[in-house]
C-alpha cells in the first residue's frame, strides 16, 4: 500500500495538467521562485493549481524523494516532473513549451 502522502501527491498530480508545488499559493506566494512560476504560467493562460508545502514538511521531503529535486517549486505538466524555470525557460526558448502544453489540454 501507497504512502499516504506519496498517494495523496500521485492525486494531486493526475488531478491538474499544470500542477506547482511550491512556497505559498498562487494568490499569495511565500518565495520569489515560486512567484517566478506562477507568473511563468499565467502568460500561457492554461489553469493551473499551486499546492503549499510550507506547512506541510512530510509532503515537502515526500516530493524531494519522489523526484530527486531537492528545491522548490517542482512543476508537474500532465503527470510528469518538469523541475521548475530553470528547466521550463530553456524548453520555453527552444519552442518544446508550448506543444507540450497544447498536448496536455488538447482533450479539455
Amino acid at each position: 500500500m501507497a504512502d499516504p502522502i506519496e498517494q495523496e501527491i500521485q492525486d494531486e498530480i493526475k488531478k491538474h495538467k499544470i500542477l506547482i508545488y511550491g512556497k505559498g499559493t498562487k494568490a499569495l506566494p511565500m518565495c520569489g521562485f515560486t512567484r517566478e512560476t506562477v507568473q511563468f504560467f499565467d502568460k500561457y493562460g492554461y489553469p493551473y493549481e499551486v499546492v503549499d508545502v510550507l506547512p506541510n514538511p512530510a509532503k515537502r521531503e515526500a516530493l524531494t524523494k519522489m523526484t530527486n529535486w531537492p528545491t522548490l517549486p517542482k512543476v508537474f505538466i500532465n503527470g510528469h516532473f518538469y523541475g521548475d524555470t530553470d528547466i521550463l525557460e530553456p524548453m520555453e526558448k527552444k519552442g518544446e513549451l508550448e506543444p507540450l502544453l497544447k498536448e496536455a489540454f488538447k482533450n479539455g
